[in-house]
């Protein structure tokens, strides 16, 4: 790394989360001296969370990987980048060559999202390879989310945000904004922001197995069984029909499908379901009651319910419980954001975006052009035309992020061929053939194309590197604009200007795309909005509140909101068949607990765990288990147990606490660096256990594929 002399101040956004919260970042002779929330940054004003000074860890970390590695007979070795490039684009043309395009996967993890240059120049790469085969960590907790406002207003990232600076009535499923800073919902210091609901006279209600940090904050907790908050949501709908509370309000012109609405939950009375999600019926009617009665309420949904066998149709309920009651579109319901950067586009004609292909093995229906990551691991060890011979990771960890990671872990040993592109030696890379380490994100310039657009407030911020990176180190623009044209096939004439190409966008940056897109976005003309202005404006620049914008945003083809697409309705059917009994226990086979999963403030996913202060104190990784179910077990606190479910079983401490329900066991993901082969000192030393042993890739949401994570059957007990 180059040091720089002199003392200076940085106004950067974080990249870690999607609070994408204002640093300033004090730095002396190339070191960093301190992390602080920026006061002046429009939408996060000062607020940082614990996970913000691991900033400093990772750029300092030893463990950080610079150089690309080889793995060798011998163990791992540096090498050049160009030989690192000249050994992928080989391997990868000759096993394309041999067994055909889809021969080779790609996989992109969660920080993908966050880097900006991995947005925009990673696909020219992934295009090169003309693959069928892609994943990607939306398939482990976002794709239903998404296939809802692809199937209702016609585009994946057009996505009704909470207006929660100015909502009265906020409801939140299977979510915990207090401790995951907000998903697909940008809203930093969202504690403050909850706080403002009820001091403005309005209510907040958590619906949850567990009593978390959110729900402290609530004005109520209801306690609902995994898995049930399709049956929950479909009473709600029931009561506000029955009672003659349904208005579309300023949607009705433009909304279609009310009457499909009422016909299929009229059979959903409160009383119907009960014993299957364990609340009683006068708190759901209470609670719809006073919701349609609120002058602006927004009823939220994140990870707990998206991950679960019914996601899709959960999420679907959710947003058409939004429109039904009059609170979409409006100020304090749910709205769209309005971003600088425009980053929705229309599809092509004839393009569904979902369902256009269906994967190899087990039929899984593909989604924006990728499979459900659960189908990777029989794409690889089933053999046949299209296998899997050759993985390419980007920033991802699915060993420990994706069900039944123990069945990937070993499938990937099976592969010809993978390279990573990662700045780490992890659970997943250990299998790699080639590492490719790009640069840090304080080393590279940033601009939150994906969290703008997902943001309570629009804006926007450019961050400039805050570190220059050292000769040897390459970033993601070079990296990826190096393969494709090492990918590329063609006359000499084609690679030449291909040459050219990779030439001039590594020496013109990222830089031109966004004041590009800048000048061609809706805050053009009023704000003057350039890349240039927002270098003069460190801080961010505040854009104003979301507006109403509808039907003039939808993306429907007749600009008309589909309230009951077909897919849905016909995963809905599914449900006239099932009995309470069904669905109130998850005893089969001894296993009588559901698992769910859990987020801590000091770690995001398997990230950060290599960082001393981000894992010092007590132990973490624990299971917490109601107090009713570890006496039946013989359990105490600091007691180990084993956990198991179909697909494998983990040991793990247990701790009691009244704020879980019984029958329910909840275990953090991300952890399990007991491995061998990785490079990772701190995490080692604190390796937790990976709960995805336990989830089952075939335990799935059984619409659009993504992982159910959430209501997994286990059966918990002593080790003796």
């Amino acid at each position: 790394m180059l040091k720089m002399t002199g003392k200076h101040t940085h106004h950067v956004a974080c990249n870690l989360c999607e609070a994408i919260c204002g640093l300033e970042i004090k730095t002396a002779n190339g070191e960093i001296q301190s992390i602080r929330g920026d006061k002046q940054d429009p939408l996060s004003k000062g607020h940082i969370c614990p996970k913000a000074v691991a900033l400093q860890d990772i750029y300092n970390d030893p463990d950080r990987l610079r150089t690309p590695l080889k793995r060798t007979a011998g163990g791992w070795r540096e090498i050049a980048w160009n030989e690192a490039f000249d050994e992928v684009s080989k391997q990868l043309r000759n096993i394309q060559r041999e067994h055909g395009s889809n021969a080779v996967a790609v996989y992109l993890g969660n920080p993908t999202v966050h880097n900006l240059e991995a947005l925009i120049y990673g696909p020219m790469f992934f295009r090169t390879l003309k693959t069928r085969n892609r994943y990607s960590a939306t398939s482990v907790d976002q794709l239903p989310e998404q296939l809802v406002s692809l199937m209702m207003f016609g585009h994946s990232l057009l996505i009704p945000l909470p207006d929660l600076d100015r909502t009265r009535f906020h409801i939140i499923f299977g979510a915990n904004p207090v401790v995951s800073n907000g998903s697909m919902m940008t809203a930093p210091g969202v504690t403050r922001r909850l706080k403002a609901v009820r001091q403005r006279g309005g209510k907040l209600v958590v619906i949850d197995p567990r009593r978390t940090e959110t729900a402290a904050l609530a004005d109520q907790h209801l306690f609902i069984r995994p898995g049930s908050d399709v049956y929950m949501l479909l009473a709600m709908l029931n009561v506000v029909f029955t009672e003659g509370l349904q208005t579309l309000g300023s949607a009705n012109d433009f909304t279609a499908g009310l009457e499909h609405v009422e016909s299929f939950v009229k059979d959903f009375q409160p009383e119907s379901v009960t014993s299957i999600t364990g609340i009683d019926p006068q708190a759901v009617s209470s609670l719809v009651r006073e919701f349609c009665q609120a002058e602006g309420a927004s009823c939220y949904g994140r990870i707990g319910v998206s991950t679960q066998r019914h996601g899709t149709l959960t999420q679907w309920l959710i947003t058409v419980f939004n429109i039904v009651t009059g609170n979409l579109d409006i100020p304090g319901g749910t709205m769209f954001s309005q971003p600088a950067f425009e980053i929705l586009k229309a599809a092509p004609p004839g393009k569904k975006g979902f369902a256009d292909h269906y994967s190899r093995v087990r039929n899984l229906p593909n989604f924006n052009g990728e499979f459900p990551v659960a189908a990777l691991a029989g794409e690889i060890t089933t053999a046949g035309e299209g296998q899997v011979r050759a993985l390419i990771t980007n920033a991802g960890n699915p060993v420990l992020s994706t069900p039944n990671g123990q069945r990937l872990d070993e499938a990937l040993g099976e592969l010809e061929f993978m390279v990573s592109i990662d700045i780490y030696l992890n659970e997943t890379s250990r299998h790699a053939n080639i590492i490719l380490p790009p640069v840090m994100g304080l080393e590279r310039p940033h601009y939150d194309v994906a969290f703008q657009a997902l943001a309570i407030r629009n804006g926007a911020k450019y961050s400039s590197a805050v570190f220059t990176p050292g000769r040897d180190q390459r970033s993601d623009l070079q990296i990826f604009t190096e393969l494709a044209w090492r990918m590329q096939k063609g006359n000499m004439f084609s690679k030449l200007g291909g040459w050219f190409k990779k030439v001039a966008l590594q020496r013109l940056g990222s830089g031109w795309i966004i004041d590009r897109r800048l000048k061609q976005g809706p805050y053009a003309k009023s704000h003057g909005l350039t890349l240039k202005k927002l270098k003069q404006n460190p801080h961010g620049i505040d854009l104003g509140a979301m507006r109403p914008c509808l039907p003039g945003r939808l993306f429907t083809r007749d600009k008309t909101i589909n309230l009951a697409p077909a897919e849905f309705i016909a995963d809905l059917k599914q449900l006239d068949n099932a009995t309470p009994a069904d669905h109130a226990d998850p005893v089969a086979n001894g296993f009588d607990l559901q698992l769910i999963g859990r987020r801590d403030p000091r770690t995001n996913n398997s990230w950060l765990h290599n960082s001393r202060r981000m894992v010092k104190g007590k132990p973490r990784c624990i299971a917490l288990i109601n107090p009713r179910d570890a006496e039946s077990r013989g359990l105490a606190n600091g007691d180990v147990a084993q956990v198991r479910s179909r697909v494998g079983s983990i040991r793990i401490p247990v701790q009691t606490s009244a704020d879980i329900m019984p029958g329910v066991i909840s275990i953090p993901h991300g952890w399990g660096h007991q491995v061998e082969g990785i490079k990772l000192s701190v995490a080692s030393e604190h390796a937790g256990v990976n709960t995805n042993i336990l989830t089952d890739e075939r335990f799935l949401d059984s619409v659009s594929g993504n992982a159910a994570l959430n209501g997994v059957p286990v059966s918990l007990a002593k080790v003796k």
